[in-house]
């Protein structure tokens, strides 16, 4: 069982350790956070309060539970244009990503993200001024979390069915289902979501093929878009700017319409 453990993680988690810049060097306002989970890890995390124009708050935290590669300082940049879109965004590291200590797993990811709503709570956002942003493998975090801590709304970016159908696109004739015990089940943890659901997936997606997440779309109960990016493959530019905010801006105008 070890082995197969040792295993999974080097197919599904690719992290990126070591030391993360402090938040402030991205936005003067922004904070360094410390997560505590309920299997007891401290979790380093950045907090960037809404600094739109003229003072623009939209009194609305977003959740981002990100994709199983690198971590934070990567996702930087959409940081920034959310919090310039009046959102006040936690931006999440898993552990074993960045400085953080353990291991990732599926049951893990939960924790950290159960953490994350936790520390968002305590800030005063309640789940109708709460969404969250998953990005890929942080889709299925995020539908995880949604069942037990449902938020106002979600947006998915390059969402999966789940991990095995990911699995047998990028690893053909490996024994998947002995291989990986993390399963992600997304569309599962979608089947029931009473609220909105925007999906967001690039047509030449090497990662998670856009008819992936086109099949997670076709089962959301209240889905508010799904849109298919022409050109566009998985770690692109276009999901770390505007084009992610303004989905983020409809999303947030659907949650509080009436």
């Amino acid at each position: 069982m070890a082995v197969f453990d040792v295993l999974q993680r080097q197919l599904v988690y690719f992290p990126m350790r070591g030391p993360v810049r402090s938040a402030r060097r991205y936005a003067e306002s922004a904070r360094d956070i410390t997560l505590t989970t309920d299997d007891g890890l401290t979790l380093g995390a950045w907090w960037f309060p809404a600094s739109g124009p003229a003072g623009l708050d939209r009194a609305t935290a977003v959740l981002f539970t990100p994709g199983n590669g690198g971590h934070r300082e990567g996702r930087a940049p959409l940081f920034l244009t959310l919090a310039r879109h009046g959102f006040s965004v936690l931006g999440l590291d898993y552990r074993g990503y960045g400085e953080n200590a353990g291991t990732p797993s599926e049951a893990g990811l939960a924790a950290d993200a159960r953490a994350a709503v936790a520390w968002i709570r305590g800030a005063g956002y309640g789940p109708e001024r709460t969404l969250y942003l998953g990005e890929s493998l942080g889709t299925g975090v995020a539908a995880r979390l949604s069942t037990t801590h449902p938020p106002a709304g979600l947006l998915l970016r390059s969402p999966f069915p789940s991990l095995l159908d990911v699995g047998r696109h990028l690893y053909r004739g490996l024994p998947l289902e002995r291989l990986i015990g993390d399963r992600f089940d997304t569309s599962t943890h979608l089947a029931d979501c009473p609220v909105p659901v925007s999906v967001l997936r690039g047509e030449r997606d090497g990662i998670v093929p856009s008819a992936l997440s086109a099949q997670v779309a076709h089962g959301i109960p209240h889905l508010l878009e799904d849109i298919e990016v022409p050109g566009a493959d998985h770690n692109d530019a276009i999901w770390y700017g505007e084009f992610v905010a303004e989905a983020l801006d409809r999303l947030a105008a659907a949650t509080t319409a009436g």
